[in-house]
């Protein structure tokens, strides 16, 4: 299922946590519809402006959100939020300042493990009805 011209729903439910615990990670139509709206408002301009996007976390199942340590209230249960692969802490940034001075975002944080060395912008909607 195509969201917008460069995402597709498959890129937001797959999952190595689901397939390994066989988690059905289908989202609802609602969750479907808010994905759609993440991919049409903050996506595609991220897209546009940098180039082929990684979406390492997409939608959630509350058991999926659990397994990975998602907050409680998680956008990412709702389909309002999708985590970013960046190939550095200094594309992180520019993305970062991007989405603040150009996008209508619910919340946007630059994420990193420091084992790894594994960085990624974390992005949401406003939370929608």
């Amino acid at each position: 299922m195509t969201l917008s011209p460069h995402f597709r729903l498959v890129e937001f439910v797959r999952s190595a946590t689901a397939i390994d615990n066989n988690i059905d990670n289908t989202p609802k139509p609602e969750h479907i519809e808010r994905l759609r709206v993440l991919c049409q408002t903050i996506l595609e301009p991220l897209r546009r402006r940098f180039g082929m996007i990684r979406i390492t976390s997409g939608y959630r199942c509350p058991q999926l959100n659990k397994l990975v340590g998602g907050v409680q209230r998680s956008q990412h249960m709702r389909g309002e939020a999708a985590d970013i692969h960046c190939s550095s802490i200094e594309q992180a940034q520019k993305m970062y300042a991007f989405i603040c001075d150009n996008l209508n975002y619910g919340q946007v944080l630059i994420e990193r493990k420091l084992s790894n060395g594994c960085v990624w912008i974390h992005v949401s909607i406003p939370k929608q009805k």
